[in-house]
């Protein structure tokens, strides 16, 4: 019989699969489903900084009706009021979610910058998840921003988040640092037990008729697994903290090629959002076939087994895969 179990965040799943944050979460029967496809856990839509900025606004409008003191500002954002259904509408949501699941619950909480709004950490706790998953999410546009000072924030960040929370803590974070090593590890050292890899920056297109900015949604890729499998294979080995793959996670084979390279777990969205979430269960019976055929007896037998510390040529991951790659193509 082959053991699908790993650990991550200090608990022990059944397997490896995590339903990464997604509109799919916001419905408690879609998450009874995902358990019962086989998701090993479950991370719940964000809860944004600006929505509790909002809540702080709305507030101060309330109590100072007629004064003119209401930000200007405010008007220039998204309506979040109604995304996710409000602050405390999304605890509620967590209380509830908790009572029907038997798998790990995990909140997510979106922000980019220091404040009150990480105080809804303690929150989201007391109202029952399990863990949370702190998403940092920015873009450096200021030309007086260092990086220096944009490393130094994400730290401070993760250092209150860690303050207010006693359940275990992970990182979700993109990969545009110019030392991502180093960062990594002072994360782990701030207060994170994992790391969430790597978070995907969704670009604003132009639409030339209308001359406006507008969003552009599109979902992840098999290849988008690439960057992600590079560098859980670097740090592997290096860190106490547990490694997460999430974005470009659509097959058994992609789990796998996380598991090689040293994650915990491997995250999926956009497939269960193309193929529906019942597509868990294949992908776990995939994952069983192919082990068997393998003859791997667990999951936690193979982890680590393709990172940079335990494969023959360890440059392959970092400068010499480029000359290589580069001398490699046939015209």
């Amino acid at each position: 019989m082959v053991d699908l179990s790993t650990t991550y965040l200090g608990f022990t799943l059944k397997n490896p699969l995590v339903v990464s944050a997604s509109p799919l979460c916001e419905k408690l029967d879609n998450l009874k489903l995902m358990e019962e496809k086989g998701a090993g856990a479950v991370v719940l839509h964000s809860l944004f900084e600006e929505q509790l900025t909002l809540e702080s606004l709305e507030l101060h409008h309330r109590l100072s009706q007629g004064t003119e003191e209401f930000a200007e500002s405010l008007t220039y954002l998204p309506d979040l009021n109604h995304y996710n259904l409000g602050p405390e509408k999304h605890l509620e949501y967590i209380q509830k979610a908790k009572k029907i699941l038997n798998i790990p619950l995990i909140a997510s909480l979106n922000g980019t910058t220091e404040g009150t709004w990480v105080q809804y950490a303690k929150q989201m706790e007391e109202a029952g998840a399990d863990a949370l998953e702190l998403n940092i999410y920015s873009l450096a546009t200021r030309f007086d921003t260092s990086s220096e000072m944009v490393e130094k924030n994400d730290l401070d960040i993760i250092r209150q988040v860690r303050e207010n929370i006693s359940i275990p803590l992970a990182v979700k974070l993109g990969p545009y640092f110019s030392s991502f090593a180093n960062l990594a590890k002072r994360m782990e050292e701030a207060g994170a037990d994992a790391l969430v890899l790597f978070n995907r920056f969704y670009q604003p297109d132009i639409d030339v008729e209308k001359l406006e900015v507008v969003p552009n949604l599109g979902l992840s890729r098999p290849e988008s697994l690439r960057l992600r499998l590079r560098w859980v294979a670097i740090l592997c080995g290096h860190l106490k903290a547990d490694l997460a793959i999430t974005g470009g996670v659509h097959s058994h084979i992609d789990v796998l090629k996380s598991m090689m390279a040293g994650a915990k777990v491997a995250m999926m969205t956009s497939v269960l959002l193309e193929k529906g979430i019942t597509y868990l269960q294949t992908v776990k019976d995939n994952l069983v076939t192919w082990m068997e055929e393998h003859e791997y007896q667990s999951i936690q037998q193979m982890q680590g087994s393709m990172s940079q510390k335990s494969v023959k040529d360890p440059q392959r991951f970092e400068r010499a895969n480029y000359v290589w790659v580069l001398s490699s193509y046939l015209l």
